[in-house]
């Protein structure tokens, strides 16, 4: 049985977490709403599931998870581009969303 905070929250969800609104074989990251303390694909999918907009999580905090492996890291950990657990590998693109997905440097 999958653990619940393992679970990836989204639209239209290949089993590596890819939704409808990313699904590149890199839109692997799993992203955690401070407010729902759930993991969604993205901020489209959360925005269209709940009622409130997206809340960003601290970068100390497991911030992302790996919809490969389903590992859960920083945000630095993230930032280096691969899952330090199984090296799936990120979309560099994504980091365009930075100051949706985290909280600005603490």
């Amino acid at each position: 049985m999958r653990q619940s905070w393992l679970q990836i929250d989204g639209l239209n969800l290949d089993q590596a977490g890819r939704c409808q609104h990313y699904h590149q074989a890199t839109d692997i990251a799993a992203l955690w709403c401070s407010q729902c303390q759930r993991y969604y694909a993205c901020y489209h999918c959360h925005d269209a599931l709940c009622t409130h907009r997206f809340v960003p999580a601290s970068r100390q905090s497991l911030a992302v998870m790996c919809g490969n492996c389903r590992y859960r890291m920083t945000v630095a950990q993230y930032h280096t581009g691969a899952c330090p657990n199984c090296q799936a590998a990120f979309n560099p693109r994504c980091k365009r969303h930075d100051t949706l997905y985290f909280k600005p440097d603490e």
